[in-house]
């Protein structure tokens, strides 16, 4: 089961909340000693069922015609559910990477740090999972399926990372930590976590979000992982303004996974 409880910072988000983010973004960006746009990019990730909020997401993004790589669980993906997806946009269009997110979102290590795809499974195992995920979805995608792999929970092993490689993958999204293991193909890592914050208070958690920002802004690029089950009024509303304010901006620009080479990390 899926956590649907927003975190404390949408649940108390700050009245000054947005104008703090802004701040921060063009502080940042105002220091970098190149005008050359920023490359940015958003990740939407346990996509399959098209809630409520699923739709809302691709609407918002719809109406400012900004991509979003969309990490889908096979399992929870069905023909009548992408039907519905294609009923609310053009699936087909460039502004849209579905791409795989594993295969059941269901944790397989015995103790410590949640995984899907991690050191606890034989690499058989992982190599059949991964082949039934991307079966799944290009059986019910077709060639609207992108060869990029999200994995559960912004890990996966050694193994995971040579099967995806030797499978033909385009690439891997997965957190900024991780990349102490050297990928044997793109990774296009996350350094911005916009909904699964783990702050105990709303004013801890939007300096932890800022913080996370300017650091990106540093980087190569900024990657922003959006969980829409965690969006509540004031997490449509941020990501909304945000939108707004990136789109008019001429520092940034907004990718997919296709546009990019792989991404440097400092």
């Amino acid at each position: 089961m899926m956590k649907t409880l927003p975190c404390i910072l949408y649940r108390e988000f700050p009245a000054d909340g947005f104008k703090q983010i802004q701040q921060t973004l063009t502080g940042a960006v105002n220091r970098r000693k190149t005008t050359r746009p920023l490359p940015l990019l958003f990740r939407a990730d346990d996509i399959g069922v098209p809630s409520v909020n699923a739709l809302r997401l691709l609407k918002l993004f719809s109406n400012y015609g900004v991509p979003l790589c969309l990490a889908v669980v096979p399992t929870w993906l069905t023909a009548i559910r992408w039907e519905k997806f294609k009923a609310h946009v053009d699936t087909t269009s460039p502004q849209w990477c579905w791409h795989q997110h594993g295969w059941r979102h269901a944790n397989h290590q015995p103790s410590g740090k949640k995984a899907e795809f991690g050191a606890a499974r034989t690499k058989s195992a992982l190599r059949v999972d991964l082949i039934r995920g991307r079966d799944r979805l290009t059986s019910v995608m077709g060639s609207d399926f992108s060869p990029f792999f999200t994995p559960p929970w912004n890990r996966c092993s050694e193994e995971t990372l040579e099967l995806l490689a030797e499978l033909g993958y385009r690439g891997i999204s997965r957190s900024k930590g991780e990349q102490t293991r050297r990928a044997p193909l793109d990774d296009f890592f996350i350094n911005v976590d916009l909904h699964t914050r783990k702050e105990v208070d709303a004013v801890s958690a939007l300096q932890a979000l800022c913080e996370e920002l300017r650091q990106a802004v540093e980087e190569y690029y900024v990657s922003i992982m959006i969980h829409h089950q965690l969006m509540n009024e004031s997490g449509f509303e941020l990501l909304d303004l945000l939108l707004a304010f990136i789109s008019q901006s001429s520092r940034f620009k907004v990718c997919s996974f296709s546009d990019l080479g792989e991404p440097e990390s400092g």
